[in-house]
């Protein structure tokens, strides 16, 4: 936290990132551009990456009065573009750039931006970290120890067609869950499927028009014994171990259902301690209870938006409805289960009132366990036409997401929030706090 608005920061036409000295940090909240908050601002992240936003010019403010300044460059710096930043893993954005889009402006890849300044020698945003897990902080990832476990791994696993997808994840994509799984900590990603039943907007495995994903789908299902296999070796040698269906690099993996429900079969079998956990739509209300039935611990469902419109206009379900996915929370609490929404995060949006009352309603209700606070990927303004809104949206004002953290908490004292899928004591039902590598 500072007391002091941090400089604009800018990037010439050849790329060089530098700050404005009499112009300072203005943030999009949703609805207006302003100042950032004392309590808002946080040195940039380690891990956070700087990102040009080209055919956009920044605004800031000028003077005591902070005019609100287009500054599209001068003599000295000739034009420039805005910048931003993608902020690290367990962080929470709490703005967006504040930027007037140009005509000829590109979509934006599939990426969440924040603001980003300059201050006493360093960068800053505006960000709150949601989770103090260190799962996926960068010093604790080491490229050369990471190739060697992989390449170790596979030599004492040859043939395994999950570990061949998981090691183009870890040295590929440099998938940090991935990587962890080769360091023998933390969570498996197991990626079984190669379709989807929806069409999400802001899809990270399937290109939409001229933008390319950032993770290329799985070509074949993975075999059930080699899944089974790997996951309890990870059970094996970690103290908190959690096993995670569906991934970036895959579909929705309810589509593979007697997939899955094979693979349960075959852990549960030789193991009854270890975290097994979806990462679903929960668009098949039958193929979740059977899961859970065979021993599935924990569930989390993917939503923008609790409220039905929204949710249609942004996932696009091709072959369920709103209600499954309802259902589908019903019955793993109704089993036990321990059931995490996770939310998709798009600021001015998601903290608008009727949002927030829609939420509580919902959390109440369906006795939803976590919220893990995830920051939604896809350019603002394609988001705001996918949805409806015009710019700033409509009706009820937003509280900003500081506040509406802190309301949920207030009101929910219960309900964990964070950004990674827990460990699930077997014998309490409850989550258990990372253990440190």
């Amino acid at each position: 936290m500072t007391s002091r608005v941090p400089n604009m920061v800018v990037a010439t036409k050849t790329g060089e990132i530098l700050d404005v000295p009499g112009l300072s940090l203005g943030v999009w909240d949703g609805f207006s551009v302003r100042p950032p908050e004392p309590d808002e601002l946080i040195p940039l992240p380690e891990g956070s990456d700087l990102f040009l936003l080209p055919g956009r010019i920044p605004l800031g403010f000028e003077g005591k009065k902070n005019h609100l300044i287009e500054f599209g460059g001068d003599d000295e710096l000739g034009p420039i573009q805005a910048v931003c930043a993608f902020l690290a893993p367990a962080h929470l954005r709490l703005h967006h750039p504040a930027v007037v889009v140009g005509d000829e402006a590109p979509q934006l890849p599939m990426f969440a931006y924040a603001p980003v300044g300059w201050l006493d020698g360093k960068f800053w945003t505006t960000g709150l970290r949601i989770d103090p897990s260190r799962r996926q902080d960068p010093l604790l990832f080491d490229d050369v120890r990471i190739r060697r476990s992989v390449e170790r791994e596979l030599l004492d696993t040859t043939g395994n067609t999950l570990l061949t997808q998981l090691r183009r994840c870890a040295l590929e994509y440099k998938c940090r869950a991935a990587q962890n799984y080769f360091l023998h900590r933390w969570e498996l990603p197991m990626p079984t499927s190669f379709t989807c039943n929806a069409d999400c907007v802001g899809c990270i495995s399937l290109s939409h028009g001229a933008i390319p994903c950032t993770q290329e789908r799985l070509k074949v299902p993975p075999q059930a014994e080699h899944v089974a296999q790997v996951a309890l070796r990870h059970f094996s040698r970690v103290k908190y171990p959690v096993a995670s269906f569906g991934q970036g690099c895959e579909g929705e993996p309810l589509t593979q259902a007697p997939l899955l429900l094979d693979i349960v079969k075959r852990v549960r079998a030789a193991n009854t301690h270890g975290t097994l956990n979806l990462n679903t739509n929960g668009s098949l209300p039958d193929a979740v209870e059977a899961l859970f039935r065979a021993g599935l611990t924990s569930m989390r469902v993917s939503m923008n938006s609790v409220r039905k419109d929204f949710y249609i206009k942004y996932h696009r379900p091709k072959s369920y409805q709103f209600e499954a996915v309802v259902d589908s929370i019903d019955r793993a609490k109704a089993l036990g289960g321990f059931v995490s929404l996770n939310l998709l995060v798009f600021p001015g949006f998601t903290d608008r009132e009727d949002e927030i009352l829609a939420l509580e309603d919902f959390l109440a209700v369906h006795r939803i366990d976590m919220i893990q606070w995830r920051n939604l990927n896809i350019d603002p303004q394609v988001y705001l036409e996918t949805i409806g809104f015009a710019e700033g949206g409509e009706g009820s004002l937003g509280s900003g997401l500081l506040p509406l953290v802190k309301r949920l908490k207030n009101r929910f004292p219960a309900l964990r929030h964070g950004y990674f899928n827990p460990h699930i004591d077997p014998s309490t039902r409850r989550s258990v706090e990372d253990a440190q590598p």
